[in-house]
């Protein structure tokens, strides 16, 4: 596939007649996980989204039933957001590192359904259902892969009734994730950089690095046992592992790469292979892990096979915001949107 057809295949929406959802997921390990008895989708007009991912998701295809954000957004990442909705309240989580959200609060919220998106295992399934059991309010649990974003976006829509909306965000999903180019026979290592020092880093394999296998590279902690999905990593080994390219969404720490320090003993520092990928709304690598990451996964492939051209990106990146987020931004705005070092 040459660049053009490629840019234009993830820049353009190719609408199908009607959404196929991929059977990537076993019959007995379906990709929703219902509590309770959901209420019919024309009376769902407030819903409660357990975690970040969840709330980036509800807002894709639902914006006008979510009650609050499960995770503080600063003014700049709200003015990303359409504007009708950048002023939705900050209500806490309950979901994620730690419940922020009383219980006593979340029966005063009313929610017609909490919907809840990542990993999906024996503890969140338990969570799920404990919360339904003392509430009486119907938890939906949604399998959060990246590899699933189109059949999240397409099944989640049929229960907020918004299924012509929803088969619109599930085809560009599907359309991105099924044209990737082929990945080479040399992966490129990536290192994501997280927090301001650029210590913390998601494992190999684990939620936060999904974008980087999906584009075809390798992450830089392949081979690190741990568990978990984020380890925190020292100088020592970085410099054992020479990654590639580094990725980063914090600016204090991409800043710092640009100064005398020891990550200037690194190849990707001083071959200028680190790039400042954006955070608002929502992170374009993880942060949270959710279909946010799917301009990110179409920026890296891109750019892993040299075809990261600034003024289609910019095209690129704006169809993408006003689709998902239904940002209003004129189209100068998103011309720097990845900086390299």
């Amino acid at each position: 596939m040459d660049r053009r057809t490629f840019l234009t295949l993830m820049g353009a929406l190719i609408t199908a007649p009607l959404f196929a959802p991929r059977t990537t997921v076993a019959a007995e390990q379906p990709l929703v996980h219902i509590f309770g008895r959901l209420p019919d989708a024309k009376d769902i007009t407030r819903v409660m989204a357990a975690g970040a991912p969840a709330g980036v998701l509800v807002y894709a295809l639902a914006p006008h039933t979510l009650l609050g954000w499960p995770m503080s957004l600063s003014q700049t990442q709200r003015d990303w957001l359409a504007p009708a909705y950048q002023d939705l309240p900050h209500i806490g989580r309950l979901a994620g590192r730690g419940s922020t959200l009383p219980m006593e609060k979340l029966l005063v919220l009313k929610p017609d359904v909490i919907v809840d998106v990542g990993t999906v295992d024996d503890t969140y399934l338990s969570i799920a259902e404990r919360v339904h059991q003392q509430t009486g309010i119907p938890y939906v649990l949604v399998d959060g892969q990246l590899a699933d974003c189109d059949r999240q976006l397409w099944e989640l829509g049929q229960l907020l009734g918004v299924p012509e909306h929803a088969q619109t965000l599930a085809d560009y999903a599907r359309t991105l994730l099924e044209n990737l180019p082929a990945v080479s026979a040399e992966r490129p290592s990536v290192y994501l950089a997280r927090g301001a020092n650029g210590l913390e880093t998601g494992l190999a394999g684990s939620i936060n690095t999904e974008v980087i296998t999906a584009a075809g590279a390798r992450h830089a902690t392949a081979g690190v046992a741990s568990g978990g999905n984020l380890v925190q990593v020292s100088m020592e080994q970085l410099l054992q592992w020479q990654p590639d390219i580094i990725v980063t969404q914090n600016i204090d720490f991409f800043n710092e790469l640009a100064r005398p320090s020891a990550w200037q003993a690194l190849s990707a520092v001083r071959h200028r292979q680190c790039f400042l990928l954006p955070d608002a709304p929502f992170g374009w690598l993880d942060g949270p892990p959710g279909v946010n990451r799917l301009v990110g996964l179409n920026w890296l492939a891109t750019h892993l096979r040299g075809n990261s051209d600034t003024r289609e990106w910019a095209s690129i990146a704006q169809h993408f915001y006003q689709l998902f987020y239904g940002s209003e931004k004129p189209l100068a705005s998103f011309s720097n949107l990845v900086t390299a070092l």
